[in-house]
């Protein structure tokens, strides 16, 4: 057993470490914590996360990457997460970065129809907080699963411009790719994401659109590649479709190149 793992199993069961109250679980099903360790363990074992290295997380919601990064990441690292919701963020400061001071928090007041409805800026044009290059790591868990194509293209460009020579990003979606189409063909999709329908953004859910949101996977790897990065080894691909795997979405990392 390396030493990530007795970390791993001390992070999902410790029931001492920050948990929001219900109403902000906005951030999927499934237990806060022990889904706070496994995408540590993926952002480590798939996209070689080191203890000292700079991470943004954007649409970080209730903190649910952040609190184990706080046990992973060393002095020299660093922790920044971005969320639309503004009772997330506060949370987050006041129970996360109270206790842990290298991890912050900002809220993005840019408009969501689900998360934020009344927000003041184009979700699709504002630009981070952050000056370019100042990050290592960039997550975007469960992001572009609730976003348009403009939001996408958007959010490509950012990671581009906020990662440092070397950086990843670390990028889970809904792929539609022949499989993928196929499984859901069978009836076993979690989403009722329409197998025939050409994309590239499938809703699934067409009375609410950014409920979830299917990309065809090569339009969204053209995505990245228009600003600079590229998927330099396949996809693990998610069980949403009803195709047999581990994690849930599909889990991409993008580097630079």
């Amino acid at each position: 057993m390396t030493a990530l793992e007795p970390l791993l199993v001390h992070l999902a069961a410790n029931r001492f470490m920050p948990a929001p109250p219900q109403h902000l679980l906005n951030c999927g099903d499934g237990d806060y914590r022990a889904i706070g360790a496994e995408f540590l363990g993926h952002f480590v074992r798939r996209g070689g996360l080191l203890p000292d290295e700079r991470v943004l997380d954007i649409g970080c919601g209730p903190g649910r990457i952040a609190v184990p990064l706080t046990q992973y990441l060393s002095a020299e690292g660093s922790y920044d997460g971005v969320d639309v919701v503004a009772e997330s963020i506060g949370w987050c400061s006041e129970r996360i970065t109270a206790a842990y001071p290298r991890a912050r928090f900002h809220r993005l007041d840019a408009a969501h129809a689900i998360y934020n409805p009344s927000g003041q800026h184009d979700l699709s044009a504002t630009r981070l907080p952050f000056p370019d290059a100042s990050f290592d790591f960039i997550c975007m868990v469960s992001l572009l699963t609730h976003l348009d194509a403009d939001g996408l293209a958007h959010y490509a460009g950012e990671a581009a411009r906020l990662l440092a020579p070397g950086g990843r990003c670390f990028a889970t979606a809904f792929l539609l790719n022949p499989p993928a189409r196929d499984a859901l063909r069978a009836g076993g999709g979690r989403w009722s994401f329409d197998p025939d329908d050409p994309g590239p953004v499938v809703p699934g859910d067409r009375a609410v659109p950014l409920a979830a949101s299917a990309f065809d996977e090569d339009f969204l790897l053209a995505a990245f590649l228009r600003v600079g990065l590229r998927r330099k080894r396949p996809a693990a691909y998610g069980h949403w479709s009803g195709r047999q795997a581990v994690n849930f979405q599909d889990i991409c990392i993008f580097e630079r190149g």
